[in-house]
């Protein structure tokens, strides 16, 4: 320790400068340049960031001071957390009988929940506006440092409920800060920018339930979600984004396209699949199920549920058991749902001898699960409670990993060539060795596993990043994450190296030296699940799926009802030949039914007027091309079959 009574500070160019005690990173800032203090927001002070009024206290040997612009993701989400105060105390002014809970910033924005108010979207232009009265106004931002007993006392005083459950919960020695503008004064932890004043563009977005600390027993909440930028043109081109992905939702298509629907009577989580929906999730199915089998694959249908012994031995019981239905007790066992299906593969393994001859074996099957999520993450096809998964598991000596990998590998890459997607990066993610809790603690195993799969990546040439702490608890697991239509990165196809459960299950093979010996388990899906995939589709092809995955690849057009007849001949012949088709006979004008054909996205309309029928023609208009001229239906025939075999 310094006994000189300035503070040494090391600013981010390495340089030191000497200040006095007390003084403010503000002060700090201005010292440097009338600019820096200008656009800075805080300052990270030995790491940890801090509002700008913060003083430096005892002097120590140096302190590492680096200041943070609006450019930097801790700077923005300090101009976000001083928005959501902003908007707080604008609910507070127009609807004073508002009580407060939490308001914390999240990817893209912030929100706000409330309690003994009900709000509706139509009163944000009034918040909005009195949210610009607090700007200009430039209120100072002020940090107090409270006792618990004093905030107690405090927030007991102003009847906030939630405050005061907070501040119960904490230790009796915490150190509580409020943060105060004008009259407004908020528990918080900060920090905030120096004054509201510094707020420049800001939107309230949307309205949503919640419950009070995530509990559904506890009292219901609404929230208001809003965002902030630095600048009006970066607020403008978020809201551009927010209207593509509303475009975009699959929640939204899929309800257009009749793809597939939610009933709370069904149960929330339990997605009814539509004709449509079908079509194309039938379309996935037979394309993944064939190509598995031309490559070796065995599939097989293994059942939904399972003992809760079958989880124990697998370890899922001890790792996952959260996240499971609850046990049904059926005469003297208890069943549960199964939330995957590698422990029904291992016992069809385990059913027979198995010799080194007999392997690789790949097992796969499209395997219904059930997971219990939590009501709040549910969301569309994108998030449910019932799934069916593309999985397989291969069995296989030690000897065969690496061809096996690379295999999987290869299949990958087919399989994201058919569908036409080209935005991925692999990812090898690896246990924390850390967490005592989520991973099988052998080091041995996870050394050796996480080397092999890193050795495989490396020879077959792939660029990849390494993930801490995103493996799975038996084994590490190369993770194919896919950039959506909008942007976000998500985890369709998974390959996991599993030297565990194997053991857990005791499985053997007969060696060339006749000794049994433990195989090893490739656990990969190629799709994913069904729902997450056909989410993942709908949003990135924004409904209008390629030919050979439409749900209705043709539509035929009749112009009057004269031509009733042939239509339903025509739509029958290309059903014939497997081709989806349907017809359009309703009692309307041909132009109505070109453009309800174009919103429901169907690839080819055939129009059938008085010529094409007498002639046994077809007038043909593809999606995006418009009229391509009269054809005879067999060269048609031919044309669009060879379309859907190239999947183009």
């Amino acid at each position: 320790m310094v006994e000189a009574e300035a503070v040494r500070v090391r600013l981010k160019d390495q340089t030191i400068r000497e200040y006095p005690q007390g003084i403010t990173l503000s002060d700090i800032a201005q010292s440097i340049s009338a600019g820096l203090a200008r656009v800075a927001v805080a300052a990270r002070v030995n790491g940890a960031v801090m509002d700008l009024s913060r003083a430096l206290g005892t002097p120590e040997a140096e302190v590492d001071v680096e200041f943070i612009m609006l450019d930097d993701k801790d700077g923005l989400e300090v101009y976000r957390h001083t928005a959501a105060h902003v908007m707080a105390q604008a609910v507070s002014r127009l609807y004073p009988e508002t009580k407060f809970a939490i308001g914390p910033v999240i990817e893209d924005g912030f929100y706000y929940d409330f309690a003994d108010h009900v709000f509706t979207p139509d009163q944000f232009e009034a918040i909005e506006k009195e949210m610009q009265t607090i700007i200009k106004a430039d209120y100072p931002i002020e940090r107090e440092v409270m006792s618990r007993d004093a905030a107690l006392i405090f927030f007991a005083e102003r009847n906030d409920r939630f405050k005061v459950e907070i501040i119960q919960d904490l230790p009796a020695d915490a150190t509580i800060t409020v943060y105060r503008q004008g009259e407004f004064v908020d528990l918080c932890r900060g920090p905030h920018l120096p004054s509201t004043g510094r707020l420049k563009a800001y939107k309230l977005l949307s309205l949503a339930g919640a419950y009070w600390r995530g509990d559904a027993n506890r009292e219901q909440l609404t929230r208001i979600y809003a965002t902030a930028f630095a600048k009006a043109s970066e607020l403008e081109a978020h809201l551009k984004l927010l209207e593509e992905m509303r475009e975009r939702d699959h929640r939204k298509i899929g309800k257009e396209l009749k793809l597939f629907t939610l009933a709370k009577e069904v149960g929330s989580g339990l997605p009814l699949w539509l004709p449509n929906g079908a079509k194309v999730r039938r379309a996935i199915e037979r394309y993944i199920v064939d190509l598995e089998e031309s490559l070796g694959y065995q599939h097989v249908y293994t059942p939904v549920l399972g003992s809760v012994e079958l989880y124990k031995i697998s370890g899922h019981w001890e790792h996952y058991h959260e996240d499971m239905f609850p046990p049904m007790q059926m005469d003297n066992e208890e069943l549960v749902l199964r939330p995957m299906n590698c422990p029904h593969h291992m016992m069809i393994y385990k059913s027979d001898m198995r010799s080194y001859r007999d392997l690789p074996l790949r097992v796969a099957e499209l395997g219904m699960m059930h997971r219990y999520e939590m009501s709040g993450t549910l969301a569309g096809l994108q998030r449910v409670r019932a799934m069916t998964l593309n999985d397989a598991h291969i069995f296989c000596t030690p000897e065969q990993i690496e061809s096996e990998f690379t295999r999987v590998v290869r299949l990958v890459e087919r399989v994201y060539k058919d569908f036409a997607i080209t935005d991925f990066a692999y990812r090898l993610s690896l246990r924390d060795p850390n967490d005592k809790e989520k991973y099988v603690a052998n080091d041995e195993m996870w050394n050796k596993a996480e080397s092999m799969l890193r050795k495989s990546l490396t020879d077959l040439g792939l660029p990849f990043t390494e993930a801490k702490g995103e493996a799975a608890f038996y084994g590490p697991k190369l993770d194919v994450q896919v950039k959506t239509a909008l942007g976000k990165e998500e985890t369709l196809s998974t390959v996991q190296l599993d030297f565990h459960l194997p053991n857990r299950f005791e499985l053997e093979y007969i060696g060339e030296d006749g000794k049994a010996h433990r195989p090893v388990v490739i656990h990969r899906g190629i799709v994913g699940t069904m729902e997450r995939m056909v989410a993942f589709l709908i949003e990135n092809y924004k409904g209008a799926f390629p030919l050979w995955l439409a749900p209705v690849q043709a539509r035929v057009l009749a112009v009057t009802p004269d031509q009733h007849e042939y239509a339903q001949e025509v739509k029958d012949w290309l059903l014939e030949r497997g081709v989806r088709a349907e017809v359009d006979i309703r009692m309307e004008k041909i132009g109505y039914k070109i453009r309800a054909a174009q919103l429901d996205k169907v690839p080819y309309m055939l129009v059938v007027g008085a010529k094409e029928a007498q002639a046994r023609q077809i007038s043909v208009r593809r999606r995006g091309d418009g009229d391509l001229g009269v054809m005879d239906l067999d060269a048609f025939g031919v044309q669009i079959r060879a379309e859907i075999s190239a999947r183009g």
